[in-house]
């Protein structure tokens, strides 16, 4: 074979693009880097970058510690978790009078639906802890007369009055005004430890006992609407109950096969990473073309359904009419969802179509970079096991967030206020002593006929109880933080170990040992501080972002189209802040972990090397993203599609072992949802290696010229591929 002989002009012509477009005025950004012989990629000699937020950062940890331990002194999650009478008592509690008493009673269940619940977030209502819920009707005026005959009924009523009361024969209105009793008592059942009416359908009629109106101590009548009403936020969780019975015991039926069926996608998800290094093209459009069969034969599937249902009687009935349903075959007996599935389905298809025809040679170089990076993959395997280290960390922020919170919500001393029926009276939310409530001149107020001293929260008057809501702002910015860093982690550690492949001049021998491990020291030695700044800028616009949507809750009830504009705007434009620092942020650790430069250089420089290669960012970028994104829904999609035919019954060969179940689309879901995760985490590893080796080759364009001074450090092969000729011959 000939030797390879460099050409001057030949050398032009690789980087002329490049340098012509970085000495045109007005048209690139930013400096080129100039060679540096000394330059050895990733294994450069470093210092530590942004130390003053490594220091704030590890002072923010040691916070953040100390707050979870203050919190766990102060807090008590039964108070979260258990529901609480209106003495601040728990129900339930051992070593307590409420010791076998674990529900909570409403007295009166009908002032629940006073519009007073929607602005103090509680009834305001006598609540007691009872051994069971009634299952019949009563009122105290006829357990007065029955009492005389009989005295088990007086001895059933009392367990739904005040510990204690044992006279039966105090008059009904000091009962009633004393809140010693309920003044009826309604069959209920337990549902979140809490007696709610027992609803039931009675010839298409919602009763209560074959009642549909009854009367109570004071022979005022009501009907089971009422109740209806007064229960309208709970009795909508009642049917959500039943239904995650029935889906945790088809969790519990099916749970063998759902981690056969995830072992699965995790085993195709390694066979496609590995097809992917010896058969990148030919597998890549394969699952395109296929992707395309499968939408083609999809839309033929959904018209001749939509055909065939066009005689079926009630078929044409819109699906606004039948409103939620947790039956899906209801949905696929209506035309409008299959026309919707249709228009859907080949929406997709022209344009996955059209991208293909205007973009296939982009399609192509795409395809090409994908089988370096399979390259770069295939040297340093253990590459896709790090996303299960970010997992690990991930689960432990999740973790120690959400216990913090609990324990600050239940931090400090039970704390009782003024409940009133009526918005007017001018003690509501105002702190009281139930103990000498009935003493006071508030309970004789005109404004205030029927108001309750109630237990509202836990609280306090210390400092430390007065900032509780800080307190929670803070431990959720850290968990942010926490969060963001973690990732920020992985991206620079996986980031570094590939720049290791692409600025090695001899692949795969020049890769140092274990460049994996020695990517993670270099990050955690030298680059927390850059890590944590980038991280903790973006933990801030998110945090803006989860107050805005929590102003928006609470301004829902308003109906000002100005607020609702200022809002919708302020949404959509920190939606867009959030996104561009994302993507900012993730090609400066990139950056930081290739050069070893602090956050802000690092993302000035990818932010103008990005710049000064646009046209490629923006059509190699995507059409790399929409690669991958279409190499996971194949997996889960495959993994799906078998899933879905054996939860049915449609494989003869194993019909015998399929597990009986309520809702057969339960563990189709997580088996589905399971697999486009675990292909979404290997597939991220190929996103990171993909971009890397992208800014790698910009940079050694810009860096060298391929003289033998200053040759190229990348392959021959993604030289030419990325549609430069060789600069040997």
């Amino acid at each position: 074979m000939a030797p390879h002989r460099y050409t001057p002009g030949r050398s032009a012509m690789v980087h002329s693009e490049t340098v012509a477009a970085a000495a045109a005025p007005g048209r690139y950004y930013g400096e080129p880097h100039k060679f540096d012989p000394s330059f050895r990629g990733p294994v450069c000699r470093r210092s530590c970058t942004d130390v003053l937020c490594c220091l704030f950062f590890v002072i923010v940890i040691l916070s953040y510690v100390a707050l979870g331990i203050v919190a766990w002194l102060h807090g008590d999650p039964r108070k979260v978790l258990h529901p609480t009478d209106s003495y601040g008592q728990f129900c339930g509690q051992k070593g307590t009078p409420n010791a076998k008493k674990p529900i909570l009673f409403y007295f009166n269940i009908l002032k629940c639906a006073n519009p007073a619940i929607l602005i103090n977030l509680l009834c305001p209502t006598t609540q007691m802890c009872v051994s069971q819920c009634p299952d019949k009707f009563a009122t105290y005026s006829e357990t007065q007369l029955q009492h005389k005959l009989n005295k088990s009924y007086w001895e059933y009523y009392k367990q739904f009055c005040k510990p204690g009361f044992n006279n039966p024969e105090k008059p009904v209105s000091q009962v009633l005004r004393d809140e010693d009793c309920p003044s009826m008592i309604i069959p209920s059942r337990p549902f979140l430890q809490r007696c709610l009416p027992d609803f039931t359908t009675l010839n298409g009629t919602v009763t209560i006992a074959n009642r549909t109106r009854f009367k109570d101590a004071l022979e005022i009548p009501h009907s089971v609407s009422e109740l209806q009403h007064a229960t309208k936020t709970i009795t909508g969780l009642v049917d959500t109950k039943e239904m995650g019975m029935k889906i945790m015991e088809d969790y519990s039926q099916s749970w063998a096969w759902i981690l056969i069926g995830l072992l699965i996608s995790l085993a195709v998800s390694l066979i496609f990473i590995l097809l992917l290094r010896f058969t990148a093209g030919l597998l890549l459009w394969t699952t395109i073309i296929t992707f395309i069969l499968l939408l083609a034969y999809g839309i033929w599937y959904c018209s001749m359904v939509w055909s065939q249902l066009k005689h079926t009687p009630g078929s044409d009935v819109a699906i606004t009419e039948v409103g939620l349903q947790t039956d899906l075959q209801v949905y696929l007996q209506l035309r409008q969802t299959w026309i919707i599935l249709l228009v859907s389905l080949a929406v997709t298809e022209a344009s996955i179509l059209t991208m293909l025809i205007f973009l296939r040679r982009r399609v192509r170089v795409a395809i090409a970079l994908l089988r370096e990076a399979s390259k770069a993959i295939g040297h340093i395997m253990s590459t896709l096991l790090f996303p299960v280290v970010t997992f690990l960390l991930l689960t432990v922020c999740v973790s120690y967030w959400a216990v913090t919170a609990v324990y600050l919500a239940s931090s400090g001393e039970a704390i009782y206020k003024v409940m009133s029926p009526y918005v007017s009276c001018p003690y509501t939310n105002s702190t009281c002593n139930p103990e000498t409530f009935n003493r006071t001149n508030i309970s004789t107020s005109v404004l205030c006929l029927g108001s309750q001293c109630q237990f509202a929260f836990y609280g306090g008057e210390t400092s430390y109880h007065r900032y509780l809501f800080l307190l929670q702002l803070f431990n959720l910015l850290v968990f942010l933080w926490l969060v963001n860093f973690s990732l920020a982690l992985e991206q620079c550690t996986l980031a570094g170990t590939f720049a290791n492949y692409y600025w090695a001049k001899r692949k795969p021998q020049d890769i140092p040992a274990c460049p994996l491990l020695l990517s993670f020291i270099r990050a955690v030695r030298y680059h927390i501080g850059s890590l944590a700044f980038g991280a903790l800028i973006l933990s801030v616009v998110q945090l803006l972002r989860i107050i805005l949507e929590y102003l928006e809750q609470k301004l829902k009830g308003i109906d000002n189209s100005l607020s609702r504009f200022m809002m919708c705007c302020l949404k959509c434009c920190f939606w867009g802040l959030e996104k561009l620092i994302r993507y900012l942020n993730h090609n400066a650790y990139i950056m930081v972990a290739i050069y070893g430069k602090n956050f802000c250089t690092s993302a000035k420089e990818a932010f103008f090397l990005l710049m000064r290669n646009v046209v490629r960012v923006a059509v190699l970028d995507r059409v790399t993203d929409f690669l991958l994104f279409l190499g996971k829904l194949l997996i889960a999609g495959g993994v799906g599609a078998v899933a879905f035919y054996f939860f049915t019954r449609k494989i003869p060969v194993i019909q015998e072992e399929v597990p009986h179940l309520n809702y057969y689309w339960v563990p189709l879901l997580t088996v589905v949802i399971g697999a486009y995760l675990i292909a979404h985490g290997f597939f991220s590893v190929y996103a990171i290696c993909v971009e890397t080796l992208f800014l790698c080759f910009c940079d050694d364009l810009e860096r060298n010229d391929g003289s033998a001074e200053k040759p190229f450090l990348m392959s021959p092969e993604l030289h030419r591929i990325l549609g430069k000729p060789s600069p040997f011959r």
